[in-house]
């Protein structure tokens, strides 16, 4: 078996992403990119052992820990971001800063403060 063929379908998955997660401003298609690049790391860790020839297959046995612990994070991921949702209305990543802090801009029963106030 060629190992070229399933190492550039990993890079092509992995850069595939990393771009999701670097352009992407909505939380749920930021964690699919997560997903995306954990599958890129799998698919190596196959061909890998298949390459290798493993007689212990340690790459297919950890490729199934890394199968459950993408499982644990997108639904852990998945009950913040509900959360965050049902509490701001946004999952948009650039206007989230803190889910304990209070929106500023969407509040109008605080008032913006002033320069004379800043500067005291």
């Amino acid at each position: 078996m060629h190992l070229v063929y399933p190492a550039v379908l990993s890079v092509l998955l992995f850069c595939t992403g990393v771009y999701g997660v670097l352009a992407r401003r909505n939380a749920i298609l930021v964690l699919m990119s997560v997903e995306l690049m954990l599958n890129a790391v799998n698919l190596n860790l196959v061909a890998f052992d298949a390459w290798l020839r493993d007689s212990l297959h340690a790459g297919q046995a950890l490729t199934l820990f890394v199968i459950a612990i993408a499982a644990a994070e997108i639904g852990i991921g998945l009950a913040i971001v509900l959360m965050v949702h049902r509490t701001r209305g946004t999952s948009d990543i650039d206007r989230l800063r803190d889910t304990s802090e209070p929106a500023m801009d969407d509040d109008p029963a605080v008032p913006p403060a002033t320069n004379a106030e800043a500067g005291a």
